[in-house]
């Protein structure tokens, strides 16, 4: 299988869930090394252990694979001729136990696990090498009933140290010894018995030095009294070790005699530990078995993606009426997620896993699997997002076969939209030839006008919700959808008008060439006639240059070319010179024909009047003061 499609589909992160299913490191080092098949029978056989697995942890039973380690690197030392350790003596012993007690369990399991009860059969008891092991270690040294020489070695050891221990025991009590021994015990250094002295009295007593302490207060003599036992325990203890090699030298050779059975003994407890991760895996997620077939034909349903939390469950067929999928929808809508969907079905199942779906699901095996999923773009070999699609497509083009899923995202994208369209058209074309099962993913629109006229191309879709746009992430086949834009667009306040525009440019094409108005057209100072300028009317939307503020005309210009101008933020009146404002719109765009003006500045006179009050205008008093009188008479 394609390295590339392994690691685009994420295939290892799910080994790696699988994987922590293991109870020991051999299968661990198995599912790491695991690969999709594309045998149909050795699919279905992994398939079949799965499901034996599962059987058996449906009915509470467990293959006892703990405290089982991985013999391999002892075994190997061995084949290189060395002679293990008793710690390592013990770990051989513990596999073989753990073995012979893996066997005895499935050996009648044959009702739920007859496959994995036959792979039992495999596994050799090798007891006689167990019980001399057991026989012969005690801990993490060789025990003295292992040999009638190593026991009489032994007890002229005891023997000879209990001489030396007298011998200083007596050197200790002795009340002329007082004044330089520095701590009453007898103390083992360097594998010789000796006693602490005063550093200051260690030339006055006879005897060897074999150790001081770290500050230099003490230091530890070998007394002279004790010399001849000495040299006659490091005899000893030369004949006790020559006799222990010959006890572990014994014991490796009758390993190394059935090192064949003993790997094969791994084989199989290896292969029990991922078939049971496998079978875990498979009870976590509530995973089945699908059918089978290697003629192309996929059938998932509710399908579901295993490396992320609370997917959407996938509706998914492909390969009786039709043999190529074009996929659409928009953006962030699940296209993709689709596209990973299937291959990491497909790959799980063809590794022996099983999958998360309805029972009736039907699965293919493929020779291939290629995917051009991603932007691959390099600055180092100047790709750019086109040109690796493009590269990628023309590796799967010369790979391709009948045998062949085709997994592709975002064809003929990272181009001019017509080139791009033409050109995935065309390898669309030739993957159907070749007898591909193909699934592709686009935005083009000509791309799904192909597939919809195609007998043997299908058209599907991502749906979402029209009132939010939020994607629903689920797939509909048989309807050519769209990336929605036109939707969102209204959503987001393009008006109607540009909307109905856009359907028809869609349709057929024709486009309004019609020139610009010369008014919508900003000019420079010289373009403008300085001879003359625009009479502002009553009514006339302006811009203040100054403040930029807007305003309507209130008074039209007088014979200084001052104009009365009402700001719209504040109703303020204030006088203008023309040179100072901008038209914006004129008061025929702005109100329908007779619209009232008046009502526009109902309340001008009343606010400039206490405006002018406020401010204490003289004329204003006055002119109050004689229509008051007015009144009175």
């Amino acid at each position: 299988m394609n390295n590339k499609t392994l690691e685009k589909l994420h295939f290892d992160k799910l080994k790696e869930i699988v994987k922590a299913y293991c109870i020991s490191s051999l299968g661990k080092e198995l599912i790491d090394k695991l690969t999709p098949s594309t045998d149909l029978k050795q699919v279905n056989r992994r398939l079949e252990e799965t499901s034996e697995g599962r059987r058996l942890l449906d009915a509470s039973y467990h293959i006892p694979l703990e405290g089982v380690a991985n013999i391999n690197p002892l075994l190997d030392k061995i084949d290189k001729g060395a002679v293990l350790e008793p710690t390592e003596l013990l770990v051989i012993g513990d596999f073989l136990r753990g073995s012979r007690k893996i066997k005895s369990f499935i050996k009648n399991k044959e009702g739920y696990a007859k496959t994995l009860a036959a792979y039992g059969e495999s596994i050799t008891e090798l007891e006689f090498i167990e019980e001399e092991i057991n026989k012969s270690i005690n801990g993490s040294r060789v025990d003295a009933g292992a040999s009638k020489e190593l026991k009489k070695i032994r007890n002229h050891i005891d023997i000879c140290e209990g001489k030396i221990k007298e011998k200083l025991n007596k050197f200790i009590k002795n009340p002329s010894n007082k004044e330089f021994i520095q701590e009453y015990f007898i103390s083992q250094r360097n594998g010789r018995f000796t006693v602490p002295i005063k550093a200051g009295y260690k030339n006055i007593v006879q005897g060897t030095i074999v150790e001081a302490s770290a500050k230099g207060n003490t230091v530890f003599v070998e007394p002279y009294a004790i010399e001849k036992y000495s040299s006659e325990l490091n005899i000893l203890k030369a004949e006790e070790s020559i006799e222990e090699y010959k006890i572990l030298a014994t014991i490796t050779d009758m390993i190394y005699g059935n090192i064949r059975e003993l790997k094969i003994n791994i084989e199989v407890i290896s292969e029990f530990d991922m078939i049971m991760a496998k079978a875990k895996y498979s009870r976590e997620i509530g995973g089945i078995k699908p059918k089978l077939n290697e003629i192309g034909y996929i059938n998932i349903k509710d399908g579901v993606y295993p490396l992320i939390n609370n997917p959407v469950p996938l509706n998914f067929k492909i390969g009786d009426e039709y043999r190529s999928l074009i996929i659409t929808g928009p953006n962030a809508g699940g296209k993709t997620v689709v596209l990973k969907t299937i291959g990491l079905l497909i790959l799980a199942v063809q590794s022996g896993l099983h999958i998360r779906c309805n029972v009736e699901s039907e699965i293919s095996i493929f020779k291939k699997i290629l995917i051009d999923i991603g932007d691959e773009q390099s600055l180092e070999n100047a790709l750019s997002t086109f040109s690796s699609h493009v590269k990628n497509l023309s590796e799967i083009l010369r790979e391709s076969n009948k045998s062949t899923l085709l997994l592709l995202d975002e064809i003929g994208s990272g181009t001019e939209p017509n080139e791009g369209a033409a050109l995935a058209i065309a390898i669309l074309e030739e993957f159907y030839q070749m007898g591909c099962i193909t699934i592709a993913s686009t935005h083009y629109g000509e791309i799904k006008n192909f597939s919809q006229k195609h007998p043997h191309f299908q058209n599907a879709a991502m749906e979402f919700k029209l009132d939010t746009l939020e994607p629903l992430y689920k797939l509909h086949i048989g309807q050519s959808g769209d990336s929605n834009a036109l939707y969102i667009a209204r959503k987001m306040g393009i008006s109607e008008k540009i909307i109905e525009k856009t359907k028809g440019y869609i349709e057929n094409k024709n486009y309004n060439y019609d020139t610009l108005n010369e008014s919508k057209v900003n000019k420079t100072k010289k373009e403008i006639n300085t001879d003359s300028f625009y009479q502002y009317e009553r009514g006339d939307k302006i811009r203040l240059l100054d403040k930029n503020l807007i305003g309507i005309v209130y008074e039209e210009m007088d014979k200084d070319n001052n104009l009365i101008v009402m700001i719209d933020k504040n109703k303020e009146f204030i006088k203008v010179n023309y040179k100072r404002i901008k038209l914006e719109m004129k008061a025929e765009e702005l109100y329908p024909e007779g619209y009232d003006l008046n009502q526009l500045f109902v309340e001008y006179r009343e606010r400039k009047l206490e405006h002018d009050i406020n401010r204490g205008s003289k004329k204003v008093i006055k002119r109050l003061l004689k229509e008051g009188r007015k009144i009175k008479n």
